[in-house]
């Protein structure tokens, strides 16, 4: 799959300005909409090695992630300062501790037996990482894993022909065709980003809750 060379691409050549250096704020002020329990498990699609797993694991939830990278996940244990247990599951490789389960490999190669029960997910970068040609198999794929989990969505909203790369513009017309069939959708923010898109390009901060 191209987006899976792109990304590895990327990550071989330290082109990795999107990792954020704090906790994501849209995150840190919605997350309570999803009503979950301490100690829930939270699925975090093409995690990286967000700083949010962070956050979400001092809150007292489980986290599971999926990345592509290895050198990623590597990375994250590093950060958090965490020694993993390191497994062979399935066509996947997984870095493990108590509350934190991330599996290195192609998302499309994950099941919902070898995720186990999750209660909610935060697709922080992954639907906007994804061109339109797959976001379809995509959503898919994240129900049957979820089994239809309640959701925080995070995406940008922009003139798409302006910039024709990740992360791409995910508008509101194709969040309802993917979820509105399977979800009640509550649009939570809709924010213009100060100084547009990576400093020049207008754009909008969009927050979803799926329940």
């Amino acid at each position: 799959m191209k987006e899976n060379t792109l990304w590895l691409e990327r990550w071989k050549n330290r082109e990795i300005g999107f990792n954020q250096e704090s906790e994501n704020p849209f995150m840190v002020k919605y997350f309570k909409h999803l009503n979950l329990q301490n100690e829930s498990r939270i699925l975090v699609p093409l995690c990286g090695k967000t700083i949010d797993i962070a956050w979400l694991l001092s809150e007292g939830y489980a986290v599971a992630g999926v990345e592509l990278s290895e050198q990623a996940v590597i990375e994250l244990f590093e950060e958090l300062d965490i020694v993993p247990t390191v497994s062979n599951v399935g066509e996947l490789k997984l870095y493990s501790t108590e509350k934190l389960h991330v599996y290195v490999g192609d998302i499309f190669k994950l099941n919902s037996k070898i995720l186990g029960k999750v209660d909610a997910i935060y697709d922080r970068a992954a639907l906007v990482a994804l061109s339109t040609e797959v976001r379809l198999a995509y959503t898919q794929h994240l129900r049957e894993l979820s089994n239809h989990a309640p959701q925080l969505l995070l995406c940008f909203e922009y003139d798409q022909s302006l910039m024709n790369r990740t992360p791409y513009s995910v508008e509101e017309s194709e969040v309802r065709k993917h979820y509105e069939e399977h979800y009640d959708l509550e649009l939570l923010t809709r924010e213009e980003i100060d100084g547009g898109f990576k400093g020049k390009l207008p754009a909008c901060d969009v927050a979803w809750l799926l329940k």
